[in-house]
């Protein structure tokens, strides 16, 4: 009968295990910092209520708990209302990149035709070529893009890096005898592609992910910033950042608030992504081989 105690080599200590070994800490720290953004941006318009009369500029006080912007408008209305295009903008853009990266990565990684991998990848090294945030100014100053086109153009500019990376980790899974295997039973491209190849890759696109995410908010923040995308009174909270600047020193809380939600959205994805993506186990093994 096995016994609590646990015979192994010497010089190791015996940990016991918790679960299946997930970081619940990290992932609670996480939920926790990414719940207000997004509690926020998803549900703010609802509770926002009707827009109340505008005061004047950068004061506090007279209702606005959170003061005013700089037409005078309540500021804890403008970020009930202004999470939502950052948050919708910066998913859709992120799933669009990947929608198209995948596939063009797998075939890349997958074909047996030097000229069908070179026709997929070399035009993604000329867009590759130029700083994102460049392209879609250059973009904007031809168009104007509202926020669809906004989620395009980022969604545009991280297809390269998707696209290479998705082929650079599909290129060595598909390099193992197991595919070759299944190229041999007759198996059809799609079960090899994605059945094997797909799921193999999945922790290598989850790290990618976290990381990404929070370079597409940076883009739509940014874009937002300098007026591609949105309007200049917009409620937006890049928009807010930029406007109520000249402010900063006289009401505060403008700028810091929506700021600081956005901070506290690329962290709490990226600390789930981490927590998400650490093997189970893995803590109790780092504690047995510091031990």
């Amino acid at each position: 009968m096995t016994t609590g105690t646990d015979l192994r080599t010497p010089g190791t200590v015996a940990v016991p295990r918790t679960g299946r070994g997930r970081p619940t800490a990290r992932f609670a720290l996480g939920v926790t910092v990414i719940a207000v953004p997004l509690v926020l941006a998803l549900l703010g318009p609802v509770f926002a209520g009707e827009p109340t009369a505008r005061a004047a500029s950068f004061t506090l006080g007279d209702g606005h708990w959170l003061g005013t912007d700089f037409v005078g408008r309540d500021v804890w209305q403008q970020v009930l209302h202004g999470g939502r295009p950052v948050v919708l903008t910066a998913l859709g853009a992120g799933a669009l990149a990947y929608l198209v990266a995948l596939p063009i990565g797998l075939v890349a990684a997958l074909t047996q035709r030097r000229w069908l991998e070179e026709l997929l990848m070399r035009p993604l090294d000329v867009l590759i070529a130029v700083p994102s945030l460049l392209l879609i100014l250059l973009v904007a100053s031809v168009l104007t893009p509202g926020a669809v086109g906004l989620a395009l153009l980022v969604a545009l500019v991280n297809v390269p890096d998707a696209a290479r990376l998705v082929r650079a980790a599909a290129t060595e899974a598909a390099a193992r005898p197991v595919v070759e295997a299944l190229r041999l039973q007759g198996e059809s491209w799609w079960r090899t592609a994605v059945g094997y190849v797909g799921r193999t890759i999945l922790r290598t696109l989850g790290a990618d992910a976290g990381t990404r995410l929070t370079g597409v908010l940076y883009l739509v923040a940014t874009a937002a910033f300098l007026g591609v995308g949105v309007t200049p009174d917009a409620a937006d909270w890049a928009v807010m950042v930029d406007r109520n600047r000249t402010g900063l020193f006289v009401q505060p809380w403008a700028v810091v608030v929506p700021a600081l939600l956005i901070v506290a959205l690329t962290t709490g994805t990226n600390l789930l992504f981490d927590a998400a993506l650490e093997k189970p186990g893995g803590r109790q093994a780092r504690k047995e081989r510091r031990s």
